[in-house]
Order: C-alpha cells, then structure tokens, then sequence
C-alpha cells in the first residue's frame, strides 16, 4: 500500500485537519470535524458534473461541521445552494448527519442504496427503540448489569438517529449515479453496514471507498440487536470483491488517500482471520465463555482499559460478529439458556 495524500497523511500525524483539496478535476475532498471522535474528521467529497453538483456524505451535524461544509464548497467556488445531489454510503451520523440540513440548503435528491434505506433507525425501529429488546441483547451477551446501563442506547442518541432523512433516490449495485458528465457507478460493499456503498469514478479510476476500506484501521464490522443479518463473513466477500479494484486510487471517508486496495483488502482479510484465531484461543483457555468475557480479553490498539462508553458497545458488537461467523463455520457451538439469560460460547466438538 503507498499513502497518495501526503497531506491528509502528515495532517493525521500531526493530529491537525487537513486541508481541502482539488483531487482529480472538479473533485474534491473536505474535511468536516466529528465532535470527540478519535478519527476526528470525515473526508466529505464533491464532485462536479457538466449539469449539477453532487456531494458524497456531508458530514457529523454540527454548527462546526456545517462552517466546514460551506468553507469547502466555497473552496470550490460553490455553495449549499448549488448541490443538487447528496450521496450517501451508509448512514452512520458521521456520513449522513449534515445530509438533512445540506438537503434542506439546496432542495437536492438524496441518495443511498436500497438496504441501507431499510437500515435507518426510523424504519428499523419502526418507532421509538425497543429498549426491552437492547438490555436483552446486552444481558445475553453476558454486560453486567451495571455496566449494561452505560451501554444501553441514550435518549439524546436516539434522537439524532431517529431523524435522519429517507432517500429520494435508490442506487442498486452497478447503477450510475445521476450526475451527467461523469462516469460514476454505486458499487454496493455490504459488512460495515448492510447497504454500504463504494462509489467508482471510471474516467479518474478512483474508488471513493466511505468506511469500507480505509488505509491504518479496520472498520467496525458489529453485530447489534437491529442487524439484519449477521455481517462479517458479508464483509469478507467485499472485500475480495474491492480487491478488483486495485488500479484505482482509493479515497476513503476518514484518514488519507493511498493506492494499493488489493494490499490493503488482503492485510484486512488476514487481521479478521487472526481475530477469529485470537477468539478461539480464549474461549479454548477459559471453557463456557459469554461475548462481553471475550471482549474483554481481546488484543485492542488502544487497550481495553482505554475504550470506554460506546465504543465499549462496538467492541461488544465487533466481538459478536466474530462469534457468529465462527458458529457458522461450525468452530464454536453457543449454549442459549433462554432469553435475557447470557449465551455460552464452547469449542465445537468433532463431527
């Protein structure tokens, strides 16, 4: 893998913001801050097309963020008012946070692929969380009971979620994206989320990658109460799929750009493996184990003393994830003892 934005890189090191960039012609790259966030930022993407202006997930929804938004596109010699689509590739608050009020500057449609539609916490949800069925999924992860009401979902959270908007356009795998004068085509990368998309200039071979591929982290691929199906092994199959890509220089949300997704896609497939291995290992040492007791002896960049609040809960989801997918492979076998009762993960016998 070769770093191609020296200064996104040298931003990242210093921990400073990078600066808005013109990357290819009429594309470019801003960063909008994300409020105590240790990735700090989101590379927010503009792209010009020869009628209209479209913007690639706007950004965490804050007066700062939105300063950020307008500082970019006047960078550009644009304004909110002028976009005339928002492209989202998934819908975590950091992506499609800003998209209601950029929607609301500029009358623009919203786009986002059709599962990713059906993942919004307003349609997942239905209504209000079930708040029942989260301290369910806590406790039969095995949370403690005090720790679980750290980790259950905040009204305040809840809130933001619940209000982000519906998309007025659909893009299925393969379809363009309604920007005449470019060539640019939805690639559908399901895992960190179930309608993550990667988004693919043909003319300036630049995949914009969202969360899917980024260049120092693996991204959370988490297991929570509302998952519709279980993501990892869907995320495995992506990222082989990504790998196809290798030509194109890749311009993910967060961090900075690089060339080399084969490299990148194959060290991101062997860090999973290795957690799987890791994961086998512990509960081959401690017997009968619950997720969170997995969770908690799990090797994490930062040390797990260190992770504290919700990103506890996506250590919590990540390890679950793991565990799901060692099930299906037939290497673990779980013990259910009834609802709200923690489930049991052993080492599955032979046969």
């Amino acid at each position: 893998m070769r770093v191609t934005g020296m200064a996104q890189w040298e931003a990242w090191q210093a921990r400073t913001e990078p600066p808005v960039e013109e990357v290819r012609p009429g594309l470019w790259s801003i960063p909008v801050p994300i409020p105590d966030n240790p990735l700090r930022y989101t590379l927010c993407h503009l792209l010009t097309g020869s009628t209209g202006l479209v913007v690639v997930d706007p950004g965490w929804d804050s007066d700062a963020g939105w300063r950020a938004l307008e500082e970019g596109l006047k960078s550009a010699a644009v304004t909110p008012a002028d976009v005339t689509g928002i492209v989202v590739t998934h819908v975590h608050p950091d992506h499609h946070g800003l998209t209601a009020r950029l929607r609301d500057a500029s009358g623009a449609w919203v786009a986002m692929h059709p599962a990713e539609r059906d993942s919004l916490p307003a349609r997942a949800w239905r209504a209000a969380p079930d708040t029942d069925a989260d301290g369910v999924w806590l406790a039969e992860a095995g949370v403690p009971a005090g720790v679980a009401a750290e980790l259950g979902w905040k009204a305040g959270i809840v809130a933001l979620l619940m209000g982000m908007p519906e998309p007025d356009v659909l893009l299925e795998d393969g379809d363009a994206v309604p920007l005449p004068g470019r060539r640019l085509t939805a690639v559908w990368t399901p895992g960190h989320t179930p309608g993550h998309l990667c988004l693919y200039e043909q003319d300036e071979d630049v995949l914009l990658t969202g969360d899917h591929v980024l260049p120092r982290i693996s991204p959370n691929i988490s297991l929570h109460p509302n998952s519709p199906a279980p993501p990892l092994g869907t995320y495995l199959a992506s990222l082989e799929r990504t790998a196809s890509y290798d030509s194109a220089e890749a311009l993910p949300a967060h961090e900075y750009r690089f060339h080399g997704l084969a490299s990148r896609t194959g060290a991101l497939r062997a860090h999973h493996e290795d957690r799987l291995a890791e994961i086998l290992a512990v509960i081959g040492a401690l017997g009968p184990t619950t997720a969170w007791q997995v969770t908690e002896r799990l090797t994490w960049s930062r040390g797990w003393d260190s992770i504290q609040d919700t990103l506890r809960r996506s250590a919590l989801g990540e390890t679950l994830a793991h565990l799901v997918l060692l099930v299906e492979r037939g290497q673990l076998a779980p013990q259910h003892p009834g609802s709200g009762s923690p489930v049991l993960y052993t080492l599955a016998g032979p046969g």
